[in-house]
């Protein structure tokens, strides 16, 4: 349909608008515009049935404001008000909730809201556009002062595909929910002070175009499933605290830009030669390190190139080439050496593009601009170095050895081949590792290995998938490091039977205290046969990366050497954080209140925990028939999942987590599902715990799970009071119906033969939660009218 645009003369509004509003009352006189027209009725801006476009300028209202109005069909369905941010309006006139509420009752068809630039300030009232305009389709308040939260009501507008929340106040976490909005195709919240790491939940858009996500406070490693987003073009990750792995994407992006955060690992290995769509590459001011490969000059749409301000080696060559579309690269401040290309001499000469090369080693262009060939070579990471001259014969034979060489810090011990982190190459031998676990507590350690390409890629593949869906900076978790034995000897007596917690056939469990006062568990791990302590490197770096607020993480590890062989090990000793309020189970069984909201909290919280292990390459991490009793409360009744596996052994599956009853190696255990259907999984697990949280009793065989499951189904066709009858009596009138029902219905759901991913369950149970919240904010509201009354 053609478009027709004309001016609206408000003659009978001139007055007003020539009265000189201060700032402070703007938001209440756009309030009483927008009343005006609706007295006026639709039909003087929507003339006909064609599209339409009214414009207004408010220059007196709002100085350099302007609304407009579009037309669809004789009803308006867009609303677009543009203001100056630099008016900062006083509420004590107007709040914008009751700003909202006007809009929303004058305009209940819109599709498209717009309000720029507008001071808006205090929450995000979105309640109110899901109760009354929840057709949307595009929501854009960026340049306001909105703060708090992202608004959960905002995952009601199931119809939006465009969402901008663009420099704003909004802190917390990106919310899971975000997920739901499966019609999303621009995801904007750009400038604000959102912090936390990324959400799994993002990759469920599949329609997902644009992503913007810059000049934030996140952090962690890019989820690995967003390369499941193949619709993706820009994304855009600017000036935040992400890394430190190269993010796996699809191959159709146009921009990529992850200037200012925290990437700190190389980009070989990675498949970027076939981002042949790619316009815009962007990794400045981070700490890359390794070569880069000369592709990337010359893919076929590349034009903008910027690396800048990283550790970036290796020796360019004049004959590399690049894309004609090239107009902009950035090469300072690294560590190159050799020539500039040819290429990007030209481009410069030319003065059609830009080139920028300061502060490297390279030889064919003005030296007072670069450092000399010393310094690149001596800040290089990878080097190959001839092993020194000894009189073992086994040593003079090798021309070069491969080493790693991985540094115990925070978020985790990194481990890898050389072609994987790009590490230092040197030469040592075999008697640099003493007796015990090591000589002295190690700052760096040292490991010596012929490593193939194969077991190198591997191992890249596998820790990028594990980097990838890491919580990093866990708050209150230690740094994962090596032990030396005494430390852990010191900590537990020397292994004395006063500091056991359990015993299996892998090994004790023991409680120890460090030199700085912190309480751990230590598993001690019986090998079956001797093995090298290069047999555990990939299996240690694996460990070593999972951190996640509701997982008992490991915090170190220790190998116990051989008397006779310092290289093979024949004992290993993993330590976990200590977890001090026992189990879920006995919290729920101990008499003492524990509330509606802890319930649901808790059910969230191992959710999280589940979809955090769900989203590893190994099956070894799955929780084995996981049940409450592997569920463990810390310090704040904080959930943590105790019963997964680690990867430790090709021939074993070493539960994680300190919990006593994990002693039989879960064979008892493995006998409560033996009659149920072969596709029993964790869903189903988190069902069976679900039922514990609503009845407040043991679920301890079968027999349990059916008769509990009969229950929920006769109170959900019953009536409230039947459903209140078999709620645990300790919180029988404390929740609302609303969000009890929601949960047995849930449940019964994760039980079923089509049971939901655990993705779904995790949004159910923040809903119902928040369901919960909002009900007792209504008590409460209605408690302070009856008292005041």
């Amino acid at each position: 349909m053609a478009a027709i645009t004309f001016i609206l003369h408000l003659f009978f509004l001139i007055p007003f608008l020539q009265i000189n509003y201060s700032h402070s009352q703007s938001l209440r006189s756009l309030q009483t515009l927008l009343t005006t027209f609706n007295a006026r009725g639709t039909s003087n801006y929507c003339p006909s049935s064609t599209s339409s476009s009214v414009a207004i300028n408010l220059p007196t209202l709002i100085p350099n404001s302007s609304l407009t109005l579009v037309c669809y069909n004789n009803i308006i369905t867009q609303l677009h008000i543009t203001g100056d941010n630099n008016n900062r309006f006083d509420h004590e006139y107007l709040s914008t909730e009751s700003f909202f509420y006007t809009i929303s009752a004058i305009f209940p068809n819109l599709k498209v809201l717009s309000l720029v630039s507008l001071a808006l300030d205090g929450p995000l009232p979105a309640s109110v556009l899901a109760k009354t305009v929840s057709s949307l389709e595009i929501l854009n308040i960026s340049s306001n002062h909105f703060h708090g939260d992202i608004p959960f009501e905002l995952s009601y507008l199931k119809n939006l595909q465009t969402l901008v929340l663009d420099h704003n106040n909004f802190s917390g976490s990106i919310p899971d929910w975000l997920g739901s909005l499966s019609s999303l195709r621009v995801l904007s919240f750009k400038n604000n002070s959102l912090n936390g790491s990324l959400p799994f939940s993002l990759s469920r858009l599949p329609s997902l175009r644009v992503l913007d996500l810059s000049k934030n406070q996140l952090s962690g490693d890019v989820p690995v499933d967003f390369k499941n987003l193949t619709n993706l073009q820009v994304l855009d990750l600017e000036s935040n605290q992400l890394g430190p792995s190269f993010p796996v994407l699809h191959n159709r992006l146009l921009v990529l830009v992850l200037r200012e955060n925290r990437f700190s690992y190389g980009i070989q290995g990675y498949d970027l030669r076939s981002f042949f769509q790619l316009r815009k590459l962007d990794l400045s001011s981070n700490e890359f390190n390794g070569p880069l490969p000369d592709f990337l000059f010359s893919l076929p749409s590349i034009s903008y190139l910027n690396f800048s301000g990283n550790k970036f080696t290796g020796k360019l060559s004049a004959n590399v080439s690049c894309n004609d579309e090239l107009v902009s690269v950035d090469l300072s401040f690294n560590r190159f050496t050799g020539e500039l290309p040819t290429c990007m001499q030209t481009l410069e000469n030319n003065k059609r593009g830009s080139v920028l090369f300061d502060w490297n080693c390279l030889s064919n262009v003005d030296e007072k601009q670069q450092h000399n060939d010393s310094f690149c070579h001596n800040e290089a990471l990878a080097v190959m170095i001839k092993p020194p001259a000894s009189g073992n014969d086994d040593s003079s034979k090798s021309s070069k050895v491969k080493v790693v060489v991985a540094s115990s810090v925070v978020g985790g011990v990194v481990i890898g081949g050389v072609a994987v982190f790009g590490v230092i190459l040197v030469a040592i031998r075999s008697e640099f590792f003493g007796g015990g676990c090591a000589a002295a507590t190690p700052q760096i350690r040292v490991l010596v290995e012929k490593i193939s390409p194969a077991y190198t890629i591997k191992m890249l593949t596998d820790a990028r998938y594990i980097s990838e869906t890491m919580k990093l900076g866990a708050v209150g978790i230690l740094a994962y490091r090596t032990y030396v034995l005494g430390e852990l000897i010191e900590a537990t007596n020397n292994f004395h039977r006063s500091t056991c917690m359990g015993d299996g056939s892998h090994g004790q469990l023991y409680k120890g205290q460090l030199n700085d006062g912190s309480i751990v568990a230590i598993r001690n791990l019986k090998l079956r046969k001797r093995c090298s302590i290069q047999s555990y490197t990939r299996q240690i770096e694996l460990i070593s990366k999972l951190r996640h607020p509701n997982l008992v993480n490991p915090i170190g590890h220790c190998f116990e050497r051989h008397t006779d062989d310092s290289a093979i090990i024949h004992g290993v000793f993993l330590v976990f954080e200590f977890v001090p309020n026992g189990t879920l189970r006995a919290s729920l069984m101990a008499g003492q209140k524990f509330s509606w909201a802890q319930r649901l909290s808790a059910a969230i919280g191992i959710s999280k925990g589940i979809q955090f292990l769900n989203t590893r390459i190994t099956a070894k991490l799955f929780p084995d028939n996981l049940k409450i009793t592997d569920v463990l409360l810390d310090q704040n009744f904080q959930v943590k999942i105790s019963g997964y596996n680690l990867p430790l052994l090709p021939e074993t599956k070493v539960a994680a987590g300190h919990s006593a009853t994990r002693s039989s190696e879960n064979l008892g255990r493995s006998k409560r599902f033996e009659t149920e259907e072969d596709d029993h999984d964790h869903v189903y697990d988190m069902g069976v715990i679900m039922l514990e949280l609503i009845l407040g009793r043991a679920i301890d065989c079968i027999s349990d799970i059916t008769i509990a499951k009969d229950m929920l189904h006769v109170s959900l066709v019953a009536d409230e009071v039947a459903r209140r009858s078999i709620l645990d009596p300790l919180i029988r009138k404390e929740c609302c119906d609303e969000s009890l029902k929601t949960l047995m219905e849930l449940c019964l759901r994760c039980m079923s033969k089509d049971r939901p991913s655990i993705d779904d369950v995790l949004w159910n149970l923040e809903f119902i939660a928040q369901a919960h919240t909002s009900s007792m904010d209504d008590s409460m509201n209605n408690i302070q009218t009856s008292t005041n009354s």
